[in-house]
């Protein structure tokens, strides 16, 4: 039998043998499914009741799981793979896309822009983990909650809460890992009044080379800095508003792209600095209302700074490129509530503004003369983003249903010398419809219809410069690209199993790729162009379970699977993932717990062309990996201290078309002292 079948037939089984083990003890609830989220239909739904596979991290699983960064927090869960083209990044494919074809949220807010490219990214790196309360995945939707570029699914962080009445308090905590890899701390202070509460953040981080495993030794240079700063305060203002203010700062310094040192030649290739700043005013209104039962209103400046440092060994000259995104955010949702809570109605208007400025300059190492050009996008570039949506919610006794619309247009301004001024105005218009039926109390098979899209955007009309190993021209006519999901699926929810599970077949449209253009070349590099040319399929399977064994013994795995096919080419499409999830056990018992894991992915050969001529994925693809690892805790009065080895038998892996090893063998500690 071969590996793949096992994992699947394993899981087959995994069902039944938990629901009998179960039956010994049925005195912990399967709380997962009755969990509330908002990010499926904007307003609150328990993960049961929603028709689409959707789950949360909570606070306690992000602190134990002692995830260094954000999109380590989401590796291996449900329907994510998590590719890293160095240490200091990470980005998250949902159902096989990612880059600008997932969509990202920090706070109710788009994380993306338009400079999201194409393919991996670093920019979910720039949420300090340390400041999130939870992370929301939906599977295969988003776009008619959120707009563009959720083709292949959303994810959402919220950050920590600032709470009433609570007095002054405050946690200092730290975290060391073994060979050199991390030392981090953090400090925050906390205040909460009758009707203030305030609490601010400092986050330092070091991060040493990574140490791969027993055939691998350190990868250097792949360390780097970090500093975060994090504010928010509440303020109750009577008569149901609510105000909240915050602030949201992370700055990384020479964050080395290792795989260009190791297979590029190069000197110096960093990201150099890569920041983020985030700060919005919320206005919210909840009252015994059905037309305006929850208002929210939100103003946010989000400003990301992407600079990069590059030098070939050899060449004379430093190459300095920095990319700034400034985006101001106006949004209003309103809740309508009828027939007590079982018709909901959540519309809203959204109007994001990009102002992009590019600039790149070459210094010479000898005179240190500076000598300027064109940036990777045109400078003083604008993004408009303006929608209007709406969508109902039923929940009735046995049927929960969403149906919802949203209009989405532009407005893109491009000065660029190349190609001259230029300015689209493309539209999209996307609907999705969910449907569940509930047999008996806790059973619920699902079928979900949505459609998604992807707005062209700067970085696809005004990229000019060398993008991965091409060099790429402007373009100044693309369409949006376009997606239709298929999904039916099946949720259980008793009091000792919780299981979701669905199958989707995704229809992708309109494609944006690159074009080989014919007999042009700069400086002996091939010359692409963008035009939407392709079509392609991605047909997977998720499932997730968890069960109650025993009083104090819990199991619980995901597992996933896509497939995806370019029809255009006739060959795979990029990056596709390989089966991969984790499968685990957690026992507590009074103030301590211990938790072994495994992490597992398959071999990934089905490769495209364009897999075939990356660097970072060896010849006939990426191999099949195993790692176990081993998390435990203690509560000791103020005192939580977390301890984990990660990757026990020390062995070599690497996540599907990243540019850097895992971890090897190494202890990781963590210690929380509240006051």
């Amino acid at each position: 039998m071969s590996k793949l079948s096992f994992i699947f037939c394993s899981f087959g089984m995994l069902t039944p043998l938990a629901s009998v083990v179960a039956q010994r003890s049925d005195s912990l609830n399967i709380k997962q499914l009755n969990e509330v989220v908002v990010t499926s239909t904007r307003g609150e739904k328990t993960v049961f009741q929603t028709p689409a596979l959707i789950y949360a991290i909570r606070q306690k699983e992000i602190k134990t799981s002692q995830s260094r960064t954000t999109p380590e927090l989401l590796m291996n869960q449900m329907g994510v793979f998590v590719q890293k083209t160095t240490h200091g990044a990470g980005s998250p494919f949902v159902r096989g896309l990612t880059g600008n074809q997932t969509l990202l949220l920090i706070d109710n807010i788009r994380l993306n822009n338009s400079t999201f490219r194409y393919g991996p990214n670093q920019y979910l790196n720039t949420i300090d983990a340390f400041t999130l309360d939870r992370a929301e995945v939906l599977l295969g939707s988003g776009s008619v909650q959120y707009g563009s570029d959720a083709l292949g699914g959303t994810i959402q962080l919220f950050t920590t809460e600032p709470q009433f009445n609570t007095g002054l308090n405050g946690q200092v905590a730290g975290r060391w890992v073994s060979a050199g890899m991390e030392q981090s701390g953090r400090v925050e202070v906390r205040y909460g009044g009758a009707n203030v509460a305030v609490q601010a953040g400092f986050t330092n981080r070091r991060f040493g080379n990574v140490l791969g495993g027993k055939n691998t030794g350190f990868q250097s240079p792949s360390g780097y800095k970090e500093q975060d700063i994090d504010l928010k305060a509440k303020v109750n203002l009577g008569n149901g508003w609510m105000a909240t203010l915050a602030h949201q700062a992370v700055s990384q310094r020479n964050v080395e792209v290792f795989f260009r040192y190791q297979l590029e030649n190069f000197k110096i290739n960093q990201f150099d600095p890569q920041r983020r700043q985030l700060t919005y005013i919320k206005l919210e209104n909840r009252r015994e209302s059905n037309w305006l039962h929850h208002q929210t209103f939100t103003v946010s400046r989000q400003a990301m700074q992407e600079g990069r440092l590059s030098q070939k060994n050899g060449t004379a000259a430093l190459r300095s490129e920095s990319d700034k995104v400034q985006t101001w955010g106006l949004t209003y949702n309103n809740q309508s509530n009828f027939l007590r809570g079982m018709l909901t109605l959540n519309s809203g208007v959204e109007l994001y503004r990009d102002k992009v400025n590019s600039e790149r300059y070459d210094e010479s190492n000898a005179t240190l003369q500076r000598t300027y050009s064109r940036g990777l996008y045109p400078d003083n570039s604008t993004f408009l983003n303006y929608a209007a949506y709406s969508i109902v919610s039923t929940n009735l006794s046995r049927v929960n249903s969403t149906f919802g619309l949203r209009y989405n247009g532009f407005v893109i301004d491009i000065p660029d010398a190349t190609i001259g001024k230029s300015r689209l105005t493309p539209a999209a218009f996307v609907y999705n419809y969910n449907l569940s039926y509930n047999v008996g109390k806790s059973i619920a098979p699902y079928l979900n219809i949505s459609t998604g899209f992807r707005a062209p955007n700067i970085d696809d009309l005004g990229t000019l410069g060398i993008v991965d190993f091409r060099y790429e021209v402007p373009t100044n006519d693309l369409e949006p690209e376009k997606s239709t999901t298929y999904e039916f699926g099946l949720k259980v929810a008793t009091k000792t199993v919780g299981l979701q599970m669905g199958y989707y077949t995704t229809r992708l449209q309109n494609l944006i790729t690159r074009v080989r253009v014919p007999n042009e070349q700069v400086n002996g590099i091939n010359v692409y162009r963008k035009e939407n040319v392709e079509k392609a399929y991605i047909n997977g399977f998720d499932a997730k379970v968890q069960a109650n064994l025993l009083s104090s013994l819990q199991l619980y795995g995901n597992i996933s699977y896509c497939f995806g096919q370019n029809e255009t080419k006739n060959e795979p499409m990029r990056r596709i993932p390989p089966v991969n999830g984790r499968f685990g056990l957690n026992f507590s018992k009074n103030k301590g717990w211990i938790r072994p894991e495994f992490w597992f992915a398959g071999a990934q050969e089905r490769l495209a062309q364009g897999d075939k001529d990356d660097n970072r994925i060896a010849k006939g693809g990426t191999p099949s990996w195993n790692v176990f690892n081993l998390n435990a805790g203690y509560t000791l009065k103020r005192i939580n201290l977390t301890a984990a080895v990660q990757n026990l038998f020390d062995e070599d892996y690497r996540t599907h078309g990243s540019g850097i090893n895992g971890y090897g063998r190494s202890l990781w500690l963590t210690a929380e002292f509240t006051w």
